[in-house]
């Protein structure tokens, strides 16, 4: 590793260190946001609540497609960032070189499978009649057609995270996510005929995320002599301890996002029940929850890397600090769109659709969605310091409580009694109730880590 990377995680004060690796991966997640929200934003300009439902359903599939990037993007990068932390160089670049190929293979399976079984996965997403070959329309460009270069690119945007290169791995995220953006409106409204906007979407993310593949080959590439990071097969076969614990932190973290992904389908399922016009005003509440969440997701892939090599480095009071520091700064980001939404609700649902049923309905959605946002920044804040440290078990636990235990039973429970707001107000109960949770066994790993502190000063 240079010695400017090795000071980074050592030596550099600790805002500045969570600054340097935050503030990219902070701009990339709210770049890849702003690209999710255009695809919304553009097909509202129709005014046609079907398209905007099309595209609430399948975000699921694409989210899913992320999951497995997080399996071997997650995993490896974390255990990479370890193995610097122990001065394990050449053991670091095989896992790096094992995470690109494994999550390769997966990302080809997932795609064919969507290939072969489009129609019934796009009814079980929860289509309807008037939205469904929308939606079909979308998944063949954004997950069959594109499905191995984002993946690949979000497992390769981790690596080159855990190498200490979170400035390259944002400007890769963010030059996809640029050229999305640009795309959208040309492909949906220019290049194909009227009533094609959905697939035009699909399209320009397709393209989009093509781009951030070939990005990161090249930095790759650039970088194979200064770093870890190969793609020469012959470093494909690590130590069978770190294959172990490429999956015992990574397959915890895919698993999680899988279960939120299950979620998310009951979701759609539940509120596609109720009437399209419930599904496009829900998909825009989502969407626009997503800048607290993407910003915390930013933070907390930049401090992934820190708390790993200190954790590993056995420098456990800088990786606490690094921990808290994160924390409070997402808390801030939480209060402050807390009252952006109070107060400006319905022109942010305005800004997607002008229709007023839809307007009105997300109005009341939004109100009550960003409510949860502080209880979440926390939760995925917590999981993802236990990931760094190697902890699988437990963020896998944590994971499994929040998705399986609380949200999945609370959210058929209060849409049961009250309708659509049940679904939107369903995870401030469950992420409450985690909440409680998480910090409890965070304590409990917290005097772990204090009693190897006062062994290591004694």
């Amino acid at each position: 590793m240079k010695n400017s990377k090795k000071e980074l995680f050592e030596n550099t004060p600790i805002l500045k260190a969570l600054l340097i690796m935050g503030v990219p991966t902070i701009i990339s997640q709210l770049i890849t946001m702003i690209y999710n929200l255009a695809d919304t934003y553009f097909i509202g300009q129709t005014n046609d609540p079907f398209k905007v439902a099309a595209i609430t359903i399948v975000a699921v599939s694409y989210f899913i497609l992320n999951s497995f990037g997080n399996l071997f993007g997650v995993g490896g990068s974390s255990l990479l960032s370890r193995l610097l932390g122990k001065k394990e160089d050449e053991e670091a670049r095989k896992v790096g070189t094992f995470s690109f190929y494994s999550s390769l293979v997966l990302a080809i399976i997932y795609s064919l499978a969507w290939l072969i079984f489009l129609d019934p996965l796009v009814t079980l997403l929860g289509s309807t009649p008037n939205t469904h070959e929308y939606a079909k329309s979308y998944l063949l460009w954004v997950v069959v057609i594109g499905g191995v270069p984002a993946t690949l690119g979000l497992t390769m945007s981790h690596l080159i995270r855990g190498a200490g290169y979170a400035k390259e791995s944002g400007i890769g995220l963010a030059i996809g996510g640029i050229t999305n953006i640009i795309l959208d409106p040309l492909f949906m409204f220019v290049f194909l005929p009227k009533g094609n906007e959905v697939m035009g979407a699909g399209i320009a993310t397709c393209i989009g995320n093509t781009i951030t593949f070939i990005y990161f080959l090249f930095v790759f590439y650039k970088l194979k002599d200064k770093t870890v990071l190969s793609l020469n097969v012959k470093y494909i076969k690590p130590k069978g301890e770190s294959i172990r614990l490429v999956f015992a932190t990574g397959l915890p973290s895919c698993i999680v996002a899988l279960l939120a992904n299950t979620t998310n389908i009951v979701k759609n399922n539940l509120i596609s029940d109720l009437g399209d016009i419930e599904t496009a005003a829900f998909g825009i509440t989502q969407k626009a929850d997503m800048i607290p969440l993407n910003i915390a997701m930013g933070i907390c892939q930049g401090m992934m890397p820190l708390v790993a090599y200190n954790y590993a480095s056995k420098d456990y009071k800088r990786m606490k600090k690094f921990i808290s520091t994160a924390q409070i700064v997402s808390l801030i980001i939480a209060g402050i769109f807390i009252v952006v939404c109070e107060i400006f609700s319905p022109q942010i649902i305005w800004l997607f659709i002008k229709e007023e049923q839809t307007i009105n309905l997300g109005t009341k959605f939004i109100r009550i969605a960003c409510l949860t946002t502080p209880f979440i920044a926390v939760n995925v804040q917590k999981m993802y310091a236990l990931q760094s440290m190697g902890k699988g078990k437990e963020a896998l636990f944590l994971g499994i409580v929040r998705q399986g235990v609380f949200a999945i039973p609370s959210l058929i429970i209060l849409t049961h009694f009250v309708g659509a707001i049940g679904v939107i107000a369903a995870p401030l109960i469950s992420d409450g109730l985690t909440f409680v949770v998480t910090t409890i066994l965070y304590k409990i790993t917290y005097k772990k880590i204090d009693k190897n502190i006062q062994l290591i000063e004694q």
